[in-house]
């Protein structure tokens, strides 16, 4: 496996000429693929060939003509220990950026890498080579998970487990960890119940889990708005005289409690007088259907 000081070695050893940044990446590129094993077959214009993958030499060439193309380069490998199978890799300049394709003999899908050469690149006097990169370690990393590892097949690796909040120095972050009930409850009717929190006290208005869940209903005069498959006007549970704020049935001909006359309209315009709003006595047999009667004694005012 390529590392920075072997590569480095590798440029120092072949003390290529470099006429731009774009130039030293590339080379690295080369410098990796020989540090990892991998011996030369073709560079320059015999690499852009159609055939270049399909030739049969075996044999290890030397680095000339290597950047004979502005802002484009092409190196074709063989790895003696993996078999005669062939990599072409291919780089192209685009702008600030260099990007790198490489594929093996008889691939389906090349593996692509993108690199920002003045990440790795420095101006600096012509033969000393050190000085002129940087960052060398994270290009090398780059190249041998993106682009070797991917052309040996070996699959990217796994991303470490998630740190906890003290492991980042972060404020722990504090949940409700009130058990929910996950199975479906039998109601004494004989209704199966869809699961439900089991601590109840949610609503609209104090809102309770997400999605997934159905909604408990809040107690009597909370203000929620929330009709869970539990609410007592589901069931026959009685007139509820019994539970608190419920005044029982209503009388015939009584408001139900509390209930109140809000006008609206101007005062004193006809048609609009409290008394015009009561319940009507019950209807006999016959006649039109009541919402077709807005009035008694004929009148058709609205």
């Amino acid at each position: 496996m390529a590392n920075s000081q072997t590569v480095m070695a590798m440029i120092r050893l072949a003390r290529p000429p470099f006429r731009n940044n774009h130039d030293k990446v590339a080379f690295a590129i080369h410098s990796s693929f020989i540090s990892s094993g991998y011996i030369l077959t073709a560079t320059g214009r015999p690499a852009f060939a159609d055939d270049a993958l399909s030739s049969s030499s075996q044999n290890d060439v030397g680095i000339e003509g290597w950047n004979e193309f502005d802002g484009e380069y092409a190196f074709v490998y063989a790895n003696p220990k993996k078999g005669s199978k062939k990599i072409l890799v291919k780089c192209l300049a685009m702008d600030d950026k260099l990007l790198v394709d490489a594929i093996a003999d008889g691939g389906a899908e090349p593996a692509h890498l993108e690199i920002k050469v003045d990440k790795y690149a420095e101006e600096s006097i012509e033969g000393d080579y050190s000085a002129q990169f940087k960052n060398l370690d994270k290009l090398v990393t780059d190249l041998q998970s993106e682009i070797l590892d991917k052309l040996d097949g070996k699959p990217k690796p796994v991303a470490s487990r998630a740190q906890s909040s003290s492991e980042r120095n972060e404020e722990p972050r504090y949940y409700d960890d009130t058990p929910i009930s996950l199975g479906p409850r039998i109601h004494p009717s004989g209704v199966v119940v869809p699961p439900i929190p089991g601590n109840g006290g949610y609503s609209d208005l104090f809102p309770g889990p997400g999605a997934g869940m159905y909604p408990g209903r809040g107690g009597f005069g909370d203000g929620s708005m929330l009709v869970g498959p539990t609410d007592p006007r589901f069931f026959p549970f009685g007139d509820g005289s019994d539970r608190p704020g419920f005044m029982g049935p209503p009388q015939p001909g009584m408001p139900p409690p509390g209930a109140r006359f809000d006008p609206y309209g101007p005062p004193g315009v006809p048609g609009f007088e409290p008394g015009r709003f009561t319940r009507q006595p019950p209807r006999g047999p016959g006649g039109g259907h009541p919402d077709l009667e807005h009035f008694p004694g004929g009148s058709d005012f609205i």
